[in-house]
């Protein structure tokens, strides 16, 4: 496959990760609540990456917006799903480094804690969300981009969507989870393909693969995102984060684990108002009313 991303920003937050971001005001120009716009909307925390002109690279700054707000949505009960979305042409073009501090004279041990509490913190975010997340992917994800996309519990894309695993091609280790998503969601040959390459795949190819739950027109994707994002609000958020846990935690757990998690998760499940709901709708032939409880 052609790769039609030949000026991508750095996608990685390795200190020693080229960068070719195109030339674009620096970030601290603008308030950081305009670069990673919040909205909620009908239960939904809408997060918008906007610097279109950077094709959305996340800077420090513009990554520990996103965690937090992320980890907001966990505690509010007044938000019952998350969109993550961009605009113009690139979803995320990874990691931007220009806006930071120069590296300096590094010691071991700097590279993993960089990762460690940068990229990975970011993918952990998404995934330990306790509602359900959508990545509405409008156009290229690459590197942490795309795997930001991955880990996000439903993924929406729209046809010029492009998913680049860069790294490799610049000579770099995937970080942000790639190498535990990817082969959790595509299988481990088809994972290191993508890997090892770092073509450009089109939308279509992903979700042929498995990576993408739906391709849409690009005039309809956020429609898209916002009739699933609304349908999920209108659920029973408790049991679709313990839904979520059990999921996320399957590949990595024996069956025995797995049953004691699932039995532990319904215990707690049938404490929540919205179970009572549901049992209630049903004995009564009514459709259930959550509340989020």
């Amino acid at each position: 496959m052609t790769d039609p991303f030949t000026t991508d920003p750095s996608t990685t937050d390795s200190p020693r990760a080229p960068h070719e971001a195109p030339e674009s005001p620096a970030p601290a120009q603008k308030p950081l609540d305009s670069l990673i716009r919040h909205t909620t909307d009908n239960a939904v925390s809408w997060i918008t990456l906007d610097r279109p002109e950077a094709m959305n690279a996340l800077t420090r700054d513009q990554r520990e917006r996103v965690i937090e707000l992320l980890t907001a949505a966990s505690a509010d009960p007044d938000v019952r799903a998350v969109v993550i979305t961009a605009t113009g042409r690139g979803f995320c073009a990874g990691a931007d480094l220009r806006a930071g501090p120069p590296a300096g004279e590094r010691v071991p041990g700097d590279v993993a804690r960089t990762i460690r509490l940068g990229a990975q913190r970011l993918i952990a975010a998404v995934l330990d969300c306790e509602k359900p997340v959508i990545a509405a992917v409008n156009g290229t994800a690459a590197g942490i981009g795309a795997h930001l996309a991955f880990a996000c519990d439903l993924v929406l894309a729209a046809e010029p969507a492009r998913f680049i695993e860069v790294f490799a091609r610049r000579g770099l280790v995937p970080d942000g989870g790639g190498a535990h998503l990817l082969p959790r969601l595509v299988g481990p040959q088809r994972a290191k393909e993508l890997m090892f390459f770092g073509d450009a795949l089109s939308a279509a190819d992903a979700e042929r693969i498995g990576l993408v739950n739906r391709v849409v027109p690009a005039e309809e994707l956020e429609k898209t995102a916002r009739a699933w994002a609304e349908r999920l609000a209108a659920g029973p958020t408790r049991a679709l984060a313990l839904t979520k846990q059990l999921v996320n935690a399957s590949l990595d757990t024996d069956r025995a684990t797995a049953f004691a998690a699932e039995a532990a998760a319904q215990e707690i499940n049938m404490t929540t108002a919205d179970a009572t709901e549901g049992v209630a709708s049903f004995v009564e032939r009514r459709a259930p009313r959550f509340k989020g409880r």
